[in-house]
């Protein structure tokens, strides 16, 4: 026989955290390395020198990790890389992906 309460139940359920999605920016062959610290440090917050390492990791491997973020926050963070993309005709891409 369970005993736990109601209230224990629902303890545990309002526990649960939330699934994390990582935002990464994608390596193209036309967006400048300029544009994407930039992203780097309006978007996502990072100081000049993270900002620089993450570049460099995207430019070496395709992809590079900017945050990790709640499924809203980490939405938002995409639809602001492509619009300011488009805005100066870079094709920079972001993605997110479940941690």
């Amino acid at each position: 026989m369970d005993t736990k309460t109601d209230n224990e139940l629902d303890s545990e359920l309002s526990l649960m955290t939330p699934k994390r999605y990582k935002v990464l920016l994608l390596n193209d062959d036309y967006t400048s390395m300029d544009f994407v610290i930039d992203i780097l440090m309006n978007v996502f917050h990072k100081n000049y020198q993270q900002a620089e390492v993450i570049m460099l990791e995207i430019h070496r491997t395709e992809r590079g990790l900017c945050g990790v973020y709640s499924y809203e926050i980490a939405e938002t963070k995409v639809m602001q890389v492509h619009k300011l993309a488009r805005e100066q005709g870079f094709p920079l891409k972001a993605v997110m992906e479940e941690e």
